[in-house]
């Protein structure tokens, strides 16, 4: 069963018989965590509809220069939608050609009780299928369809199934997929121009969990409080843990506060860009070109250290995002607003450029009523969904 570890300083944990004890390696695979200084970039927790205008206008303005509202559902003809909105994970996943798959963790989809025929989110029936793909705990869950790490989380074991799908909505589909137990996670964000023959890493996000550490004395309540960065943003771990905030965590033990790798729940996000090397280059271009008709979206990977990243090895898929994505880096507390709206922007502009080629290629962009209801029918679902890791 993995351990839910903990982020805190790279500093000595406590005494034991009158020493120091040096701090546990938190962070295992990854570039050491730089945690002094600023914590928070003075937008990073904007609301979402602020932040966004500025993108919201240009993307008027590139309507407007390529005559097409909707061109951005052109970015990828495989993807329902490109991936803008409403994307399914398992038709994602599921486009994959050998060379892909090969990279992708494996996976499960588990129907809801949406027609009448289907049987539904029931445990036996899931633990059945989970026996026939080779699959066991721990595993992964997530809603078929949702963003930003909704209703993610992970399951030990058949008692923690049982607990989720209690509070998932029955008429959903479900992905379970294989639990890759690296602490190193990364968002690679991949762009091709139709009619190029390579595409280009945009973005390389590295995701660090957030923990703290144990003393023996202190609550985990108090622990977040004294934290530098995890007391700024509190409200994204009080309530998710509200069940252990009063208990004593035992010196030198660490204590994860974030599952999901999505910033809005809390990861810390550091700019992965000077990691980039042509054969990591190389590896998600064989990826991206086992993909039909895949030009502009995001891989989130798991690895077991930075360096077989960087080789282009031994990392895993367990995600693969489209045009609903963007490069993650502007995340990192050192990027200025400037830097972050300069990043959005080239990545909006190649979104329509790669739409506006597939256009003229004969792929016929969906419609904005389409948009429209896809858009509120993933809203609700969404809120449907049970609280994330």
């Amino acid at each position: 069963m993995p351990t839910l570890q903990s982020f805190s300083h790279e500093k000595a944990v406590g005494p034991v018989n009158g020493e120091a004890q040096p701090a546990p390696d938190l962070h295992p695979g990854m570039p050491p965590l730089d945690l002094s200084g600023k914590q928070l970039s003075f937008f990073e927790f904007w609301p979402t509809k602020l932040f966004y205008i500025p993108i919201g206008v240009q993307w008027l303005w590139l309507s407007l220069k390529f005559r097409g509202l909707t061109l951005p559902t052109l970015a990828n003809p495989g993807f329902p939608f490109g991936g803008l909105i409403g994307e399914s994970k398992s038709r994602i996943l599921d486009l994959a050609g050998p060379a892909a798959r090969a990279r992708i963790a494996p996976w499960i989809l588990v129907r809801g009780a949406a027609d009448q025929g289907r049987p539904g989110l029931d445990c036996r029936r899931i633990q059945e299928r989970l026996d026939s793909a080779g699959l066991s705990f721990p595993l992964v869950a997530k809603p078929d369809i949702g963003c930003r790490g909704a209703g993610v989380r992970l399951l030990r074991g058949p008692r923690d199934l049982a607990g989720y799908l209690a509070g998932f909505p029955q008429d959903c589909d479900l992905v379970l997929q294989r639990y890759v137990p690296h602490e190193g996670e990364a968002g690679v964000f991949y762009v091709k121009l139709p009619g190029e023959s390579k595409g280009k890493l945009l973005s390389v996000t590295l995701k660090y969990f957030p923990k703290v550490v144990g003393d023996g004395r202190a609550t985990l309540r108090e622990l977040i409080a004294r934290d530098p960065r995890a007391r700024r943003v509190a409200r994204l771990y009080i309530r998710r843990h509200r069940a252990r905030l009063n208990e004593v965590i035992p010196e030198g033990e660490p204590y994860r506060l974030v599952f999901s790798g999505s910033h809005c729940r809390g990861a810390i996000f550091r700019d992965g860009r000077p990691y980039v090397t042509p054969a990591m280059t190389e590896a998600f271009e064989e990826i991206a070109r086992d993909l039909p008709e895949f030009y502009f979206g995001r891989f989130d990977v798991r690895f077991p250290d930075i360096e077989s990243l960087r080789r282009g090895e031994d990392f895993t898929v367990v995600e693969i995002n489209g045009a609903g994505s963007e490069g993650t880096h502007i995340w990192d507390r050192k990027t200025t607003l400037l830097e972050a709206y300069r990043s959005l922007m080239e990545q909006s502009a190649l979104l329509y450029e790669v739409g506006f080629r597939n256009r003229a290629r004969g792929f016929r962009p969906a419609n904005l009523r389409q948009v429209w209801r896809v858009y509120w029918s993933e809203k609700r679902l969404v809120a449907q969904y049970p609280s994330t890791d």
